[in-house]
């Protein structure tokens, strides 16, 4: 790699120093990249994306707003588009008509709750407490979030799960920059159809929602699939000896947001944080008790007591919605090993708490170092 290795064809599409992106993480319990995070990285060189996944329009657009104030860089916001969620419908609406868990077992989640000892939810901080009003689930929602996004043109939308297809021309319109994130080839052929700037692959070392298939090799198999679109990697990217290695697989950039957990800005339980730092690369677990789709958390007594029960799961989004008395209770208590934290591998790699500066400064330094090694 000679000349300026760092700078790639992603740093003069999105105009930003470094090929690093924040992933946008979030979920039914709020953003984890929220505001203060996204700005940091974004004033350090990267790219920051607001994690704006089940968050109402009116809170997508406060955070928006609020990453205005913070920050004159380009920065993006990551939503979902999944397929199969109800066309419509409050919380209650959808719980109303959801099938038991367990046709045998119809108080199962109640029956759960009380033998990992969380006490019943009583409102205020849980994950449908405080955020009651801010949590959406249906097709109708997810696409007002992207109005919202297009309106306030904001320089980069990440569609996390589904097609982006119906808005990739009035996003284009706004100048609007689209990344596309999959697990797959399959999935990244199918976005290069649907006509998005940059796809994202994420193997099966990343925290949250991953593939089957591991980042070493699915990456230059997509790179080959979709050249010359840009791709950027995702699992198990946390240093600078990751990025040189992404780069050198073919990408034009890297994905990262286990690497960002361990930080200040991160809105995470100062729980989680601790957690984040005391883990090593084995204490993750692959589970779909939390969303209904395979995703990679910090192992802890839910997962563990829900699949040592053999009990089946909802799809998406029922599965949170049937689990939310669960969570809800563990989350009014501060129970660390009960709420649930999305983490990928590389968590083994984080042994402190640090600013996201930091971490972008450290993770180019690092591959510099590595670059003139070789």
């Amino acid at each position: 790699m000679k000349g300026n290795a760092l700078h790639t064809s992603l740093c003069d599409m999105l105009d930003i120093r470094y090929p690093i992106v924040l992933a946008g993480m979030g979920g039914m319990g709020g953003p984890v990249s929220g505001p203060e995070l996204v700005a940091a990285v974004s004033n350090a060189g990267g790219l920051g994306v607001l994690g704006c996944a089940f968050l109402s329009p009116y809170k997508v657009e406060e955070m928006i707003r609020k990453t205005m104030t913070l920050t004159d860089r380009p920065f993006g916001v990551d939503t979902l588009l999944p397929p199969d969620v109800p066309l419509s419908g409050s919380t209650a609406e959808i719980q109303a008509d959801m099938p038991s868990v367990a046709s045998d077992q119809p108080n199962v989640i109640e029956k759960l709750r009380k033998e990992l000892g969380v006490p019943a939810p009583g409102g205020g901080k849980g994950y449908l407490g405080k955020i009651a009003d801010d949590t959406i689930w249906s097709q109708e929602d997810f696409k007002k979030q992207i109005e919202v996004i297009i309106e306030y043109r904001v320089p980069v939308w990440a569609a996390a799960l589904g097609d982006p297809a119906p808005w990739i021309e009035e996003c284009h319109s706004k100048n609007i920059k689209v990344i596309g994130v999959v697990a797959s080839v399959r999935g990244a052929r199918r976005l290069v159809r649907s006509g998005v700037d940059i796809i994202v692959a994420s193997g099966a070392e990343a925290g949250g929602h991953n593939s089957r298939i591991g980042t070493m090799v699915l990456i230059p198999q997509v790179v080959d699939a979709v050249s010359p679109i840009p791709v950027v990697a995702g699992g198990g990217i946390g240093d600078g000896r990751g990025l040189v290695a992404a780069l050198a697989l073919g990408a034009a950039g890297v994905w990262c947001g286990t690497a960002f957990l361990g930080t200040h800005e991160a809105i995470f339980e100062d729980y989680h944080k601790q957690l984040i730092v005391d883990s090593t690369e084995d204490d993750t677990v692959v589970s779909k008790v939390i969303t209904g789709k395979q995703a990679r958390y910090l192992k802890n007594r839910l997962i563990e007591a829900w699949h040592k029960e053999g009990l089946p799961t909802l799809p998406m989004p029922l599965q949170s919605i049937a689990i939310v008395p669960i969570l809800d209770g563990a989350y009014e208590a501060d129970m660390a090993d009960i709420v649930p934290a999305p983490a990928g591998q590389c968590v083994g790699m984080i042994g402190s708490l640090k600013a996201a500066k930091q971490v972008v400064e450290e993770m180019v330094a690092g591959a510099r170092q590595v670059l003139d090694s070789l």
